[in-house]
């Protein structure tokens, strides 16, 4: 029981580090759905419809404030701010029936996984941005987004799997990222 009430603590800190409001949204629409049993008791709030209707307002905001390049990359820059302590705090929420080491486990361990997943989609917007060959922020977007409610729908019912897979991903965007970089970097090399 320890193990899956801190994976799925991870789970949903890792989809908060990616997007805080999709995270919310989701969670509140599948408990609404019946998609996502009960949550535990601090986390039960994302179901009102006012949270709800506010994190679905949230993420279309942030959605059109992502397809336009430069404005991506100043968006994730300011939520370095905001997504990281968020997920620490939706980690501690998930994590609010077990046991205090687990519990302070969570915290710590779900501000890690929303920073690195946070960190990861910044430098992939700021690459996208810096890129000679243009890929749609849209296209971003649509990933992260499926991400998001992969990982913060099946967290509750597959934790341990759902949290492997999110980490697949994360080592592969980032693995890929460093290769943008490096190409990035060889297109404005000048000879010498």
């Amino acid at each position: 029981m320890p193990l899956v009430l801190l994976a799925q603590a991870l789970g949903v800190a890792f989809a908060s580090g990616i997007s805080l409001y999709a995270t919310v949204a989701l969670l509140g629409l599948g408990v609404r759905w019946g998609v996502v049993g009960a949550l535990p008791a601090p986390l039960d709030v994302v179901s009102a419809p006012a949270v709800i209707a506010l994190a679905l307002a949230l993420t279309v905001l942030e959605f059109v404030a992502t397809l336009v390049p430069g404005v991506a990359s100043a968006w994730d820059a300011v939520h370095t701010f905001i997504r990281p302590p968020a997920a620490a705090a939706m980690a501690l929420g998930a994590a609010w029936h077990g046991s205090v080491p687990l519990f302070v486990a969570a915290g710590l361990l779900g501000g890690t996984a929303g920073l690195a997943a946070h960190a990861t989609k910044l430098g992939a917007r700021v690459a996208l941005d810096a890129s000679p060959a243009r890929v749609s922020n849209a296209l971003a977007n649509g990933f992260e987004l499926a991400t998001v409610a992969l990982v913060a729908l099946l967290v509750w019912s597959h934790p341990v799997a759902t949290l492997g897979v999110a980490s697949l991903v994360l080592v592969s965007v980032l693995w890929l990222v460093r290769r943008r970089w490096r190409a990035i970097r060889e297109a404005f090399r000048t000879p010498t």
